[in-house]
């Protein structure tokens, strides 16, 4: 049973070879190369880098998105239960339509909440 894992412990071994090797020399090729302000600086097309690289978004750009993402994650979680409607009513009857409505029911709840603390208000 041992011998089977021997081509997997060669493989983990090379691999970790691999990453030693590379570190080891571009740690020792890496601190002959010449540094100066043009080679440290920023490349950016060819053109001089001017003021900061990234923007400043407002909280609410990302107050949207982080909303967005949870309810389209809980979306997901809706879809594969409407493919099997039928069949999970078939099993639990009544039980599968209230487990959905209960879960629906706490997204409602927080929109709601989202809603009443401006989350999605742009203007504020």
């Amino acid at each position: 049973m041992p011998e089977n894992y021997l081509p997997v412990l060669f493989q983990v071994i090379i691999a970790i070879g691999f990453a030693v090797t590379t570190l080891a020399l571009s740690v020792i090729f890496g601190r002959s190369a010449r540094r100066n302000a043009t080679k440290d600086s920023a490349y950016e097309c060819g053109m001089i880098p001017i003021g900061d690289g990234a923007p400043r978004f407002s909280v609410k750009f990302y107050m949207v998105a982080m909303l967005f993402v949870i309810f389209d994650i809980e979306v997901v979680f809706m879809y594969p239960w409407a493919v099997q409607f039928r069949d999970l009513a078939a099993h639990h009857g009544p039980t599968a339509l209230a487990s959905m409505a209960g879960f629906a029911g706490i997204l409602a709840i927080a929109y709601i909440y989202a809603l009443k603390k401006g989350a999605l208000n742009w203007k504020s």
